[in-house]
């Protein structure tokens, strides 16, 4: 059934970006590289062989940016900082020039009546943090709360929420144990400590973070994405609960809950390779303001005895595709919503990111009539008012992304942005028609919402 879709006054809406996917600029003002820049240097590393060098130049080219989503009725806006920017060396000391950046750009925003809602650490390691062993070395635990500090006592004055942390699921898995991103490292128990060490930094960011900025709400955006058996088998519906532990709950429920949960079939071996040592689970607990859902599309999961470590496989969903081959299911934001309202205690949730990559561009009228993503992002909201109506307390919505951008391994091949971006031109900005139908919904434009998607 068809219901309107209705969002509470004061829901923000925003959206989102990345420092090494957007700025650009990689020696500027003092900047060294971080893990990113040397990944995507290495040959064969980015499917199309470009780097973050030029992305789009937010860097120098933020105030137009601004501009954009001023037009667009866009009232926050997600961002990383570089730490590599803002300590460029191991003797820590902290750069003036690179953090100025991010003070204009905060200023510049709130001139603009943009919420700015910055996020401490989106992948883009210091690669003299990675010389020193990286998140496999517990010295960064220290490092990224020195880190953390440096930057709130400098913009804390202005910024009400803080996110720690985008994605350690990603950073952790696809960073050590399948080499798909920076750093490259391949190694399953090497992963297993990485992630161990990410959750004690994590909690050491968010305890920096509340001593410089008693007031302000501290979160993070992890990714998520519900996970449906494949059948009605109780073997099936076992191997997705181990899915949603892993990708779902092993950076959250740590944290929060002070346990690690139920993802590999033998935890105690698991734990052993993790390296756990006595007074981690005490330093590791800590607590959030509201808690960010990444997500993208949901994941359908059997049973595989022949996987003696999780014990399950990953099957294709029977939904359309995007054009980077993710599969779209709008129910699944509904679900997954639902999910960490009632395993964390009714918190306050904001969509940190969700969209969709459509390769659409400028037609012969100079626009670009993006029909997919406008209707992926119709469906998605559709279902966070859903989950508003079911009484979850969803904050607000940030679209993924604002521009079109380098996508990390993906390179410049799949485009997530509401804003089309000139790459092989002058980066010239131009609002897809998904912008568009984006902001009159946020200016009240009707919508609707199916009630019956799974």
């Amino acid at each position: 059934m068809l219901r309107p879709a209705r969002f509470p006054q004061g829901f923000v809406w925003g959206s989102a970006t990345s420092a090494y996917q957007v700025e650009g600029a990689p020696q500027a003002d003092g900047k060294t590289p971080s893990i990113w820049d040397r990944f995507a240097h290495t040959p064969g590393k980015v499917v199309d062989g470009s780097t973050g060098d030029v992305a789009c130049d937010q860097y120098h080219r933020y105030p137009e940016d601004i501009v954009l989503m001023r037009e667009l009725g866009l009232r926050a806006y997600r961002f990383s900082l570089s730490w590599p920017r803002v300590i460029p060396d191991a003797d820590g000391a902290v750069n003036a020039a690179g953090l100025a950046h991010y003070d204009r750009l905060v200023d510049a925003l709130l001139e603009a009546g943009i919420a700015p809602y910055p996020t401490l650490f989106h992948w883009d390691l210091p690669a003299w943090m990675q010389d020193a062993g990286g998140w496999a070395d517990r010295s960064i635990i220290g490092r990224f709360g020195e880190y953390a500090d440096a930057v709130v006592r400098r913009l804390g004055d202005r910024i009400g929420t803080w996110l720690v942390l985008n994605e350690p699921h990603i950073l952790t898995w696809l960073g050590h144990e399948t080499g798909a991103h920076a750093p490259g490292l391949a190694d399953r128990e090497l992963a297993l400590r990485v992630g161990h060490v990410v959750n004690l930094a994590h909690a050491e960011g968010v305890r920096a973070v509340r001593a410089a900025a008693p007031e302000a709400l501290v979160g993070s955006a992890w990714n998520m994405e519900s996970a449906y058996p494949a059948t009605d088998d109780p073997t099936d519906a076992a191997a997705a609960e181990r899915h949603h532990a892993r990708v779902n709950a092993w950076f959250l429920d740590p944290l929060v809950k002070g346990a690690y949960p139920e993802a590999y079939l033998d935890m105690d071996a698991a734990l052993a390779a993790m390296d756990v040592r006595p007074g981690d689970m005490d330093a590791m607990r800590t607590s959030f303001d509201l808690i960010g859902i990444n997500m993208y599309s949901r994941a359908v999961i059997a049973h595989d005895a022949a996987d003696p470590i999780s014990g399950l496989r990953r099957l294709p969903g029977s939904g359309p595709r995007t054009s980077i081959g993710w599969e779209v299911w709008p129910g699944s934001l509904h679900r997954i919503i639902r999910r960490v309202d009632a395993d964390y205690g009714h918190p306050a949730i904001l969509v940190t990111e969700n969209g969709c990559s459509d390769p659409t561009g400028p037609g012969p009228d100079g626009l670009v009539h993006d029909d997919d993503r406008t209707r992926y992002l119709e469906e998605h909201l559709g279902q966070v008012a859903r989950a508003l109506d079911d009484g979850a307390d969803v904050r607000g919505y940030f679209a993924w992304s604002l521009l079109d951008n380098f996508e990390w391994a993906e390179g410049y091949r799949q485009r997530f942005g509401i804003v089309w971006v000139d790459f092989e031109g002058d980066l010239r900005r131009v609002a897809k028609d998904s912008a568009r139908r984006l902001a009159g919904i946020i200016a009240g434009a009707p919508l609707e919402y199916d009630d019956t998607l799974a």
